[in-house]
C-alpha cells in the first residue's frame, strides 16, 4: 500500500487507515485479528482508535493484538480523547486534566509507553482552547505522544487551533484533522479543507462510504443486519437515506457497473484521492467486509467518471 506523508509532518501512514469503533461489541476478537493481520498483510500502518470507542474496549482490544499479531513498530497508534462514557452516558470534557487522564488510561489499554497520533475528538466551548491545546503540548514534551491532532473541528475552529499551535515556540504544531467526508457529505471543502491546506494539516476522513449508504445496500431497502435497522445507529445512517443521497448513489453504482468494480471501491477511491486527503478511515465490522475495501489499493478513478461524479455531489 502506498504511503503519504500527513499534511507537512514528517509522519508517513498509509493512504487507507483502519477504523476501530465497531471493535469490543459489533467486532469480536476473531473478526478484529483478521482485519488487523490483513490490513497489515496489505501494507496497511494507520489503525486509528478511540478512548470512547465501546466504552474503551476498542482500545483493549487492539492493545491485546499489537505485539501478539503484528509488530508494535509496523502500525502507526491513532487514538482520541474528549469524549467519554460515565456512567452509561455519553460525555466531553477536553479540560487538561481530562485529556491527560484519558491519555493515561489509553496506554495502559493499548499496553504501549506512546501513541504515535493522538487526536482530541471534539471541540468544547466550555473548556479554553489553550488550556486543550497545551494538554497536547504536555503529551508530546512527556513523551507518550509523538504527533497530534484535532477532530471534527468546523473550519474556524481549525484555523484557530492550528494558528495558536503556531504563534510561539515550544507548542507542538498540528499534525491533522479527522472529519466526515464522502461523496454524501462535501461540507467540509468549504471551510476546513482550505484552512488544513493553509496550516498544513493531514485529513483523514471518517465514514468516507457515507455511513454505509454508498456501498449501495440500502438501495432497495433496509437490510435486517444493517446498521440502519440498528435502534442504536438507524438515526446514524438516515440522514444519508434521502433524495440526494440517492441520487448520488446510483450514480456510484453506475460508475461501479462500467469500471467492473464495486460501489464501494468507487465511493472509496474517490476520496482517498480528493486534495489534502492523507488517509480514510475505513471501519469494517467483518474481516471480509474490510478486504473489499483493500482491493482499491490498485484502483484509480479515470478523470471523466471522477468529474462526473464531482458533478453530481456538489453541494448545495
Amino acid at each position: 500500500m502506498q504511503q503519504r506523508y500527513v499534511g507537512s509532518s514528517g509522519l508517513r501512514v498509509s493512504r487507507l487507515g483502519l477504523g476501530t469503533m465497531t471493535w469490543g461489541k459489533d467486532t469480536d476478537e476473531h473478526e478484529a485479528r483478521d482485519q488487523l493481520v490483513a490490513f497489515c498483510e496489505a501494507g496497511g500502518t494507520l489503525v486509528d482508535t478511540a478512548a470512547g470507542y465501546t466504552d474503551g474496549r476498542s482500545e483493549e482490544l487492539l492493545g491485546s493484538l499489537v505485539g501478539d499479531v503484528v509488530r508494535r513498530d509496523d502500525v502507526v497508534l491513532a487514538t482520541k480523547a474528549g469524549i467519554w462514557r460515565r456512567g452509561g452516558e455519553r460525555t466531553t470534557d477536553t479540560s487538561r486534566r481530562a485529556l491527560l487522564g484519558g491519555l493515561d488510561t489509553s496506554l495502559r489499554r493499548l499496553r504501549t509507553d506512546h501513541v504515535d497520533l493522538w487526536q482530541v475528538h471534539i471541540w468544547s466551548d466550555e473548556v479554553p482552547l489553550e488550556e486543550t491545546l497545551a494538554a497536547l503540548d504536555q503529551a508530546v514534551s512527556s513523551g507518550r505522544a509523538t504527533y497530534v491532532g484535532i477532530s471534527n473541528y468546523t473550519g474556524w475552529q481549525t484555523a484557530q487551533a492550528a494558528t495558536w499551535q503556531r504563534a510561539a515556540a515550544g507548542r507542538t504544531p498540528l499534525t491533522s484533522t479527522q472529519v466526515e467526508y464522502s461523496l454524501v457529505s462535501r461540507d467540509v471543502e468549504r471551510e476546513v479543507v482550505p484552512a488544513s491546506a493553509a496550516l498544513g494539516l493531514g485529513i483523514l476522513p471518517w465514514s468516507p462510504l457515507g455511513r454505509g449508504v454508498l456501498t449501495g445496500k440500502y438501495r432497495t431497502g433496509i437490510p435486517g443486519d444493517s446498521r440502519a435497522a440498528s435502534p442504536v445507529f438507524a438515526s446514524f445512517v438516515e440522514r444519508y437515506l434521502d433524495e440526494r443521497s440517492r441520487g448520488i448513489v446510483e450514480a456510484v453504482v453506475r460508475a461501479a457497473d462500467g469500471l467492473e468494480w464495486t460501489p464501494l471501491e468507487v465511493a472509496l477511491a474517490w476520496v482517498r484521492d480528493r486534495p489534502g486527503v492523507t488517509a480514510p478511515i475505513v471501519g469494517a465490522r467483518t474481516a471480509a467486509q474490510l478486504k473489499g475495501a483493500l482491493g482499491v489499493e490498485h484502483k484509480e478513478l479515470p478523470p471523466e467518471i471522477r468529474s462526473a461524479l464531482d458533478d453530481v455531489s456538489e453541494p448545495a
